[in-house]
């Protein structure tokens, strides 16, 4: 490790190799807290390159304990976090907006690390129990549309890091890592990233996979389509800057999205979005990013009759009852 912290400190880059073994190296418990502290540090200083980020994301992958849910054909609904907006959960409000749309959604997520209320915080709250086990994964995707699968349970290796990234408390390249290590590689990704940059880097790595993937950036920070602004889609297809207006939505205040302070005003939130109660804003943002979703699920419909679909999901109630269910499940 103090080779490669060398290196680094000499202003060169990693290898694929080399990114490779050193994630392995800190998965076995090799590298000291300090050692990790400092290493994760030089990639707030600098880019991570296309090199490192692909043998990371390889090393990560390799040790991951995978779980088969290809015959659902599902989609992931995951943004990178680190965006440091603190919206409220919107990508999970989403995957059941999705998975009330009739659709299959294996959605993976984590405790927040630079937001007060990530995907794993909320779902908690609620009571839903994280489990790797296939069989109960199964049973609830076949009955509600959707299954969650929180990272910690299917990335071992991770345990040795993660007290140190708590510690830290501000994004690093394992938030850019999260979309890309879903255990049940899905064929079919909405990903959020927080910026420009990530975004391409993104759209290089996926095009090397056998991925049909969305990849949208708000060009004012988010990693998330916040329709407080134009936002860039990036596809199989290319890439396109759009605005709210050609979505069929107004321009929204960044206080309008807010998330709050702690997991449970977060939750209150996600629970009044749910239940119909949400906020135009609210409504608006997560109907736009499950439409961009469901376009990947769709490939025939337009953008409109995608949007539309989801709009009828969550003020239906169908978005709700698949919650519902799922939390009966693990009651």
């Amino acid at each position: 490790m103090k080779t490669i912290l060398h290196q680094l400190f000499e202003y060169k880059t990693l290898t694929r190799e080399q990114a490779n073994q050193v994630l392995l190296q800190i998965a076995s418990g090799q590298v000291n807290e300090i050692q990790m502290a400092v290493f994760l540090s030089v990639f707030l200083m600098r880019n991570i390159t296309i090199e490192e980020l692909t043998g990371f994301r390889e090393a990560l992958k390799s040790l991951a304990i995978p779980v088969d849910l290809s015959e659902y054909d599902a989609i992931d609904l995951c943004g990178t976090g680190g965006d440091e907006k603190n919206t409220f959960n919107i990508s999970t409000l989403a995957s059941f907006v999705v998975a009330g749309s009739g659709l299959k959604v294996a959605k993976h997520g984590n405790y927040g690390v630079s937001s007060a209320c990530g995907s794993s915080n909320v779902l908690e709250h609620f009571g839903y129990r994280f489990s790797n086990d296939q069989d109960k994964l199964r049973r609830e995707i076949e009955k509600t549309g959707i299954c969650f699968l929180h990272a910690p349970l299917f990335n071992p290796g991770m345990k040795n890091i993660a007290p140190v990234r708590r510690q830290l408390g501000i994004k690093t390249f394992f938030n850019i890592l999260g979309p890309m290590i879903n255990p049940s590689s899905p064929k079919k990704q909405l990903v959020g990233v927080f910026s420009l940059e990530l975004s391409r880097m993104y759209n290089y790595l996926y095009q090397q996979l056998d991925v049909q993937y969305a990849i949208i950036h708000s060009l004012d920070g988010y990693d998330e389509i916040s329709l407080t602004g134009p936002f860039m889609l990036t596809t199989n297809q290319g890439e396109t800057i759009l605005e709210p207006s050609d979505l069929g939505f107004a321009r929204v205040d960044p206080v309008r999205i807010y998330g709050g302070n702690t997991v449970e005003e977060s939750a209150a939130i996600f629970q009044r979005v749910l239940n119909g109660d949400g906020t135009s804003e609210e409504n608006s943002v997560v109907i736009a990013n499950s439409g961009i979703a469901l376009t990947l699920l769709h490939p025939g419909l337009s953008l409109t009759d995608c949007l539309a679909m989801a709009r009828e999901s969550l003020e239906s109630g169908k978005a709700l009852l698949s919650f519902k269910q799922l939390i009966e499940m693990n009651s």
